[in-house]
């Protein structure tokens, strides 16, 4: 597939998809996992609002999928990929506040390169995986620490990382690009804290997308984070949290406390 950006917006009290060009949005007929035939319309991005680029997605995430990360937090690099799930309703936007839980005590950001599944895969060979992808975003895998450690000491992990707003995702689709060199740089306030880079991945994403079909159907929308490099860290209310992936954007977010969001 060609390269180009994607985004989903919301313009006019309507949501739409459009291809982005300079400072339009060619406007399409309807969802890319469908089709990328052009209305002929262009809007223009500063009118738009952009959102999360899949609504409600299914989102698979990986733990320790960097050998730096895993020494970091002192882990073993694990010999089969390490899969959790985060709920559809964690994934919020671009410029989209994550929510810093009332009870929260340690809430980390965790710069993400994030695939997006384009085509229903069952039973996918590695060596086609990439037929199956749309294109890639940027994730932020959000986890409160101390919630995932007592989860994680009895073999599960679900609600530590599964807080609405856990999962800003955006602000773009790119497609064309190649998943095995791509740089995944963290800002804090604009202090550089992550800066890795996805041919550092312990298991690529054609492994895990056949690994993950092995198991389950992946369906059009479906999202993978493909962990994090190291030197995740924490967030406090008031942070802003930028994710970039040159090829794709830069995925941006303040933090803010659950009594402002109620």
């Amino acid at each position: 597939m060609n390269r180009l950006l994607v985004a989903r917006y919301a313009l006019d009290n309507a949501i739409h998809y459009g291809v982005v060009e300079e400072d339009s949005l060619r406007r399409l007929e309807g969802s890319p996992f469908e089709s990328l035939r052009e209305t002929g319309h262009r809007d223009p991005v500063a009118r738009a609002k952009l959102l999360a680029p899949v609504p409600q997605p299914r989102i698979f995430g990986l733990g320790y999928n960097y050998r730096a990360h895993s020494k970091e937090s002192n882990k073993a690099v694990p010999e089969i990929p390490v899969l959790f799930m985060k709920p559809s309703t964690s994934a919020v936007g671009p410029d989209d506040a994550i929510v810093y839980p009332a009870d929260g005590e340690n809430v980390h950001f965790e710069g993400e390169l994030t695939v997006v599944i384009g085509k229903r895969a069952r039973h996918v060979p590695e060596a086609q995986a990439l037929d199956h992808v749309f294109g890639y975003t940027i994730g932020n895998d959000v986890s409160d620490r101390v919630l995932q450690r007592r989860e994680s000491a009895f073999g599960c992990l679900l609600a530590g990382k599964g807080y609405d707003t856990f999962a800003p995702i955006g602000p773009f689709i790119a497609t064309g690009l190649d998943p095995a060199n791509q740089r995944i740089i963290t800002r804090v306030n604009g202090v550089v804290r992550q800066d890795g880079n996805s041919r550092d991945l312990v298991f690529p994403v054609p492994y895990l997308i056949a690994y993950l079909s092995k198991y389950m159907t992946l369906l059009p929308g479906d999202l993978i984070m493909t962990g994090t490099p190291a030197g995740v860290g924490p967030l406090a209310v008031g942070d802003m949290v930028e994710v970039e992936i040159p090829g794709i954007g830069v995925l941006r977010n303040p933090v803010i406390a659950e009594a402002q969001a109620r």
